[in-house]
C-alpha cells in the first residue's frame, strides 16, 4: 500500500500537538495527527482540566462550610465523591470531544495508533486496523510526558496512587501521604485535605512549591498548615511497607528515619518524557534525561523534525506547549515565528490559596546581578478581597531599579491564576513601572492590588 503524503505530521494530540495541527491547517498545509490514546492528551483528559473540575467541587464544599460568614444557612453539608469524579470526567470528555470537532473543522486527518519514525520524513502508525505508512517533509513530536516513578514507591492503584488514580479514587483517603509538593502534588493535597483527609505532604527541597518565590512559598505553607495539612520539608520517603489497607512510610528527616502510617499515598515526584519507541535516537536526536534537546525554535537538529511541549523540557505547562505549536507551524510555513522564552511563561497552581507567578523570583533576580526594587501588597488591604471573604493573600512585584523593567511577579491568594496574566502582558509589552503606575485599574477589583504592589516598590503605595 502506498504511503499517504502530507505537508505536516504531528505525533501526539495534547495541547501542543493539536494546536500545531490546527495552525498548520490554517496556513494551508495538509496535516495529519497521530494519537495513541485520547485526543486532547493528558491535559484535557487526565491533567489540567479534570483536576480543576475536582478542585472547584472542593472549593464550593469549603465555601458551604463558611455559609454562616455570609449570612447564609446550610445544614448537613456533605459530598458524594463518586458524583464529584463523575462531573470531572464529564467535563474532560466534553472538551476531548471538542478536539475531534476541531480536527474535522480544520480538515486535519486523524490516525489513532502508535507512531514510530523509521526514517527522516516517514511515520509508521500501528493501529487497530494494521499499520499505515505516512510521509511528510516536516514532523512535529508532541508526545508529552508521564508520571515519574521511584524504586520502591511504585503505584499499585490501591494503596499507592499516581495522578490518574487520584482522579478516579476507589475510596476516600482517611490518612493521606502526598510525596512531592510541586503543582500536581499540592493540588491533590489541597483537594483531599478540603474534603476531610488527614493530609501530610513530604517535600525533599527546603520548602513547598520549590519553584516559586521563597516568600510566596512560606505564605502558602502557613495557609496549608492552618487548613490542617502537615508539611515535612527537607524530607524523603525512603521506603513504603504495604499491608492490607495500610502503608507504613519510612521518612528520613533531619538525618533520622521516622515511620508514619497511612491508608493512601499519592506519588507526585515529577514527570518523564515519552521518548521511547519513536526511533528518535536512531535518527540522531539528542535526548537528555528523557527530554528531547531542542533550540529556541524547537528544532531537534534533524532537518524537518521538531519537538514541542513536555517532551522538549521545562516549563512543563500546557500553555507553553500550545504556543510552541503555533510557533513551529508558523516557522514551517515561512512566517515570522517568535521563540518561547521560559521566563515569560506564567506558572499557576490551583490549590487553596491559589499561587501564580511569572518571571524571576527575588533570589533569581539578585543572582543575575540586578539591582532591584520590590513591592508587596496584602489582600487584607483590598476592598474586593474583604467583600469576597478572601482577605489572606499577597502580591509581590520585582523591578530593575535602573530601567524600571518588570522582572517578576508572584502572587498567592484567591483568583491569582486569573490576575497573573496582567503582568504577563506587561512583560510581553516591555512595560515599565511608570506604565503600570499610570494605568487606571477598575474599582472594586482584586486587580487593584497589582497596581498597589507596583506603587509599593517605589514608595508610593496608597492603601497600606
Amino acid at each position: 500500500m502506498a504511503a499517504k503524503s502530507f505537508d505536516l505530521i504531528v505525533i501526539g494530540a495534547g495541547p501542543g500537538g493539536y494546536v500545531a495541527a490546527i495552525r498548520g491547517a490554517q496556513l494551508g498545509m495538509s496535516v495529519a495527527i497521530v494519537e495513541r490514546e485520547h485526543l486532547g492528551g493528558i491535559c484535557l483528559n487526565w491533567g489540567c482540566i479534570p483536576t480543576k473540575a475536582m478542585l472547584r467541587s472542593s472549593e464550593v464544599f469549603h465555601l458551604m462550610h463558611r455559609a454562616k460568614e455570609f449570612g447564609l444557612k446550610a445544614d448537613n453539608i456533605d459530598y458524594d465523591l463518586d458524583a464529584v469524579v463523575k462531573r470531572s470526567r464529564k467535563v474532560a470528555g466534553q472538551l476531548s470531544g471538542g478536539i475531534g470537532h476541531l480536527m474535522k473543522k480544520n480538515k486535519v486527518t486523524v490516525f489513532m495508533g502508535e507512531a514510530t519514525i523509521p526514517a527522516k520524513g516517514k511515520v509508521s502508525v500501528k493501529g487497530d486496523k494494521g499499520t499505515e505508512e505516512l510521509t511528510a517533509k516536516n514532523i512535529v513530536v508532541a508526545t508529552g510526558a508521564r508520571a515519574r516513578t521511584l524504586p520502591g514507591l511504585e503505584a499499585d492503584g490501591d494503596l499507592v496512587w499516581t495522578y490518574k488514580h487520584a482522579l478516579q479514587p476507589k475510596h476516600m483517603p482517611k490518612k493521606l501521604l502526598v510525596i512531592g509538593s510541586g503543582a500536581i502534588g499540592i493540588e491533590f493535597a489541597s483537594f483531599y485535605n478540603t474534603l476531610g483527609a488527614d493530609t501530610t505532604v513530604v517535600e525533599v527541597m527546603d520548602r513547598v512549591l520549590p519553584v516559586e518565590d521563597a516568600e510566596i512559598s512560606a505564605f502558602a505553607k502557613k495557609a496549608f498548615e492552618k487548613q490542617g495539612m502537615k508539611i515535612m520539608q527537607k524530607a524523603m520517603v525512603k521506603q513504603l511497607d504495604r499491608a492490607k489497607g495500610k502503608v507504613t512510610a519510612h521518612i528520613e528527616v533531619g538525618g533520622k528515619v521516622e515511620k508514619h502510617e497511612f491508608d493512601t499515598v499519592i506519588s507526585a515526584v515529577g514527570i518523564v518524557g515519552n521518548t521511547e519507541g519513536l526511533g528518535l535516537e536512531e535518527l540522531g536526536v539528542k535526548i537528555d534525561r528523557t527530554h528531547v534537546v531542542t533550540d529556541e525554535f524547537c528544532r531537534t537538529g534533524v532537518d524537518g523534525l521538531y519537538a514541542i511541549g513536555d517532551i522538549a523540557g521545562a516549563p512543563w505547562l500546557a500553555h507553553k506547549a500550545s504556543h510552541e505549536g503555533v510557533m513551529v507551524a508558523d516557522l514551517i510555513a515561512g512566517k515570522h515565528a517568535h521563540p518561547v522564552k521560559p521566563e515569560t511563561i506564567a506558572g499557576c497552581t490551583y490549590c487553596h490559596p491559589q499561587v501564580a507567578s511569572v518571571g524571576y523570583t527575588e533570589a533569581k533576580a539578585k543572582e543575575l546581578g540586578y539591582d532591584i526594587k520590590v513591592g508587596r501588597f496584602p489582600f487584607i488591604g483590598n476592598g474586593k478581597a474583604i467583600a469576597l471573604g478572601e482577605p489572606e493573600g499577597m502580591i509581590k512585584t520585582i523591578f530593575d531599579a535602573k530601567t524600571g523593567e518588570l522582572l517578576g511577579a508572584h502572587m498567592v491568594g484567591a483568583e491569582v491564576t486569573e490576575l497573573i496574566q496582567g503582568y504577563v502582558v506587561g512583560r510581553q509589552l516591555e512595560t515599565t513601572e511608570e506604565d503600570l503606575m499610570n494605568t487606571v485599574f477598575p474599582h472594586p477589583t482584586l486587580s487593584e492590588m497589582m497596581h498597589e504592589s507596583v506603587l509599593d516598590a517605589y514608595d508610593r503605595v496608597i492603601h497600606m
